[in-house]
């Protein structure tokens, strides 16, 4: 068969049925003229008119690649074309609408006009340049022309391709410096999702809103933080209630399967079913000016040219206080990072060898041996000497630091305390001063006028943003205590070995152990270990202690001593400043 250039099979009647395969692409799920639907429908009348058959129900040859660019992708990497380019033998010929579904590249369009001679298959088009059908027949090996006219057209498909782009980043750099304008397209920033511009604002393009799904579990991060949940804890929380991270969550929205392919080794991928929450990606998110309703570029806010950020929506999800207030618990928490979670040991960071002041650990080697396990002096790996390193029975010792944490706090009422950092521009004020030393970086390395003169239009936005800055005033934090009708023995109950040993750090407890003599010890001797307490409830502790003195007296008939007072009060509600410990 020979090809003319137009249309080389125009008025061919055809009596061989084809295999065919209907080809399906979009870049853009929201691409409403070039819609799955629309590309269907020619690609039939196409197949109709030269004979091919795609096959229906089960049997139905099609492959269908949503949101996936060409430009990106190359054909034997979308997921579903690729699949039916490695089973060449279950089909004659594909079938496309246009060229540009297929490729935009010409090194894209040599690498399939090789794979079609090679295999021996049909390329078509339903609608070529100028409008005519296209069919790009490979059957014949020594026939060149149609790989000849394939890559003429790839390259024009190339040039079209490369406009496009360039269209598009200088369409987007506008839309940028646009207040409350969003692009359109692609995953909005979670906790957000587009919405057609209100008319009082142009009624051009699009907006974002608060998403309600996505700010109620936004609204449950936070409360849990403020609680004093780990961050850790709050996605073991999410995935366990099966409530979709940021990434899947938008998959969900736009109908699509959830999971994808992520980092890997160098020149690898993994394949997820779902993408988990985890505390990087909760702590991203919380520190994130988009929750502000900035608009982010690169990392960095979108500024005008009075260096305010410009603003992505009317109805941010949070205020500065409140995001302030959320960056400075998640600093606070930072310190305790390197927290251990995998341990049954109550006293770790608690216990010390009298002797050298060090900490003791408990001996994994006796609890494997089925022995009982013990606290010992880790002098030698740190490297040093300990005189009279100490050792000691992990169950009696526990049990006695209980004891004694409980008889010293058990009945003192917690209560729960939050702290509001109020308003304060020093953090935004030191990010955009580190952000116009970065810009200052630059000066004098533009070649040409226009870029020193938006050199200089940027360096003066951030100067006037940091003026701004520098006249606001700061409003002091607040402290509000509140009784919680707790004691801290009620809070030990419920807590686990891990909530429990954040219980006797956070109050200050320290136990210093002794060497102990040799003999037949049933017991504890606790002449060998020193209960101290220095956190911030040590005062209401006196503060018992002294009641607890005074009640004595009064039972034993003494009198008090000159200038002092009695009262007697319930001990579960005495005062002070004790807070609720909750476990890092």
């Amino acid at each position: 068969m020979t090809h003319a250039p137009r249309n080389p099979l125009a008025g061919t009647v055809h009596t061989e049925t084809f295999r065919g395969v209907r080809c399906v692409r979009l870049s853009v799920l929201t691409d409403e003229t070039t819609s799955p639907e629309r590309q269907r429908e020619a690609d039939d009348i196409a197949a109709a008119a030269l004979g091919i058959d795609f096959g229906e129900g089960d049997q139905l040859r099609e492959a269908v690649d949503l949101d996936v660019s060409a430009s990106t992708f190359g054909p034997f990497e979308r997921p579903e074309l690729g699949g039916w380019l490695a089973r060449p033998q279950d089909f004659d010929a594909l079938v496309w609408w246009r060229f540009d579904r297929a490729i935009r590249s010409m090194a894209h369009m040599h690498e399939l006009a090789k794979w079609a001679r090679e295999h021996r298959k049909m390329l078509v088009f339903a609608e070529g340049i100028g409008g005519g059908r296209l069919v790009f027949d490979f059957r014949n090996p020594m026939d060149p022309m149609s790989e000849l006219m394939m890559l003429m057209l790839a390259f024009a498909a190339q040039v079209e391709s490369q406009s496009i782009k360039d269209r598009v980043t200088g369409a987007m750099a506008a839309i940028r410096r646009m207040a409350l304008r969003w692009r359109g397209g692609g995953r909005p920033p979670y906790g957000y999702m587009p919405a057609p511009m209100p008319e009082e604002h142009g009624g051009i393009g699009w907006t974002l809103v608060p998403d309600p799904d996505a700010v109620k579990v936004i609204e449950r991060i936070v409360r849990e933080l403020l609680e004093g949940a780990t961050v850790s804890a709050i996605a073991v929380g999410l995935n366990a209630d099966s409530i979709p991270s940021p990434r899947d969550h938008w998959a969900v929205k736009m109908k699509r399967e959830k999971g994808g392919k992520t980092g890997g080794a160098e020149g690898s991928h993994v394949v997820r079913s779902v993408f988990q929450w985890t505390p990087t990606v909760i702590t991203r998110m919380l520190r994130n000016e988009t929750l502000l309703g900035w608009k982010m570029h690169q990392g960095k806010p979108v500024r005008d040219a009075e260096g305010n950020p410009i603003m992505q929506t009317e109805t941010p999800i949070l205020t500065r206080e409140e995001f302030d207030r959320i960056g400075a618990v998640l600093d606070s928490r930072s310190i305790n990072t390197k927290e251990r979670k995998d341990t049954d040991a109550l006293l770790l960071r608690v216990i010390h060898c009298d002797s050298c002041g060090g900490r003791m650990y408990r001996d994994k080697m006796t609890a494997r041996a089925n022995q009982t396990p013990v606290y010992k002096c880790n002098a030698h790996g740190r490297g040093v000497r300990c005189e009279a390193a100490a050792h000691i029975r992990a169950d009696w010792v526990e049990a006695h630091g209980e004891a004694e944490f409980l008889r010293v706090v058990g009945t003192i009422e917690t209560t729960h305390v939050v702290e509001i950092p109020g308003y304060d521009p020093e953090p935004e004020l030191h990010a955009t001063l580190r952000e116009f030393e970065e810009h200052q970086e630059q000066r004098g390395r533009q070649k040409s006028r226009h870029a020193a003169r938006a050199w200089q239009e940027r360096a003066d936005a951030l100067d006037s943003r940091i003026a701004d800055l520098e006249s606001r005033e700061k409003r002091e934090p607040q402290r509000i205590v509140t009784s919680t009708g707790r004691t801290f023995a009620d809070e030990w109950a419920e807590k686990d070995t891990a909530g429990r040993r954040a219980m006797l750090i956070e109050a200050g407890v320290r136990l210093d152990v002794r060497r102990g003599v040799r003999g037949g010890w049933r017991k504890l001797d606790v002449r060998r270990v020193d209960f101290t307490m220095s956190g911030e409830l040590d005062p209401a502790a006196e503060a018992l202690a002294g009641q607890a003195s005074a009640l004595e007296s009064v039972a034993r008939g003494d009198s008090p001593a000159e200038g002092t007072s009695v009262r007697l009060v319930e001990p579960a509600t005495v005062a002070g400043p004790a807070r609720e410990l909750v476990a890092a």
